[in-house]
């Protein structure tokens, strides 16, 4: 059984993107530039354009990948923040809920780890010292998974 997530293990890799796509894409354009270098030196300007074509194509996949992660972030990052305002919407005070709108969005994203008990004060807490989103995962006792992360 896996060990319950906490601040210590709580990050997350996609393996097939940061260990398979993206590391033989990073290859692949390093391996274009070299072999267009090579062609260029030895004098084989039919050959020049192709590879200076395949230099560009691969550096297009490249981005591409990366381009598709940080997308697939920012799509997460947004669902993060509705979710913690519904949360939010749910357990606080009136008072404690006009309050959270100083929360800054990382400090919102930190903040999800924490329990519905420890919530209302970490928010708090949060606001009066300027808790950092690490600080802020420091300070949570009582930790609330988060499984369903891209």
């Amino acid at each position: 059984m896996p060990e319950p997530q906490s601040f210590k293990n709580h990050g997350r890799l996609d393996p097939p993107q940061h260990f398979i796509a993206v590391p033989i894409l990073f290859i692949n354009f390093i391996a274009c530039i070299v072999i267009t270098v090579r062609i260029a030196i030895s004098h084989e300007p039919q050959m020049l354009g192709l590879h200076i074509w395949l230099v560009i194509v691969s550096f297009a996949l490249l981005v591409a990948a990366v381009n598709m992660r940080i997308k697939d972030l920012r799509v997460q990052d947004r669902v993060i923040r509705l979710e913690e305002r519904l949360r939010y919407a749910a357990l606080l005070q009136p008072a404690d809920l006009a309050a959270s709108s100083k929360l800054t969005f990382r400090q919102i994203i930190a903040l999800r780890f924490a329990s519905d008990a420890e919530l209302p004060a970490l928010i708090a807490r949060a606001i009066a010292e300027n808790l950092t989103s690490k600080q802020i995962k420091e300070s949570i006792t009582t930790w609330r998974a988060d499984d369903l992360r891209v």
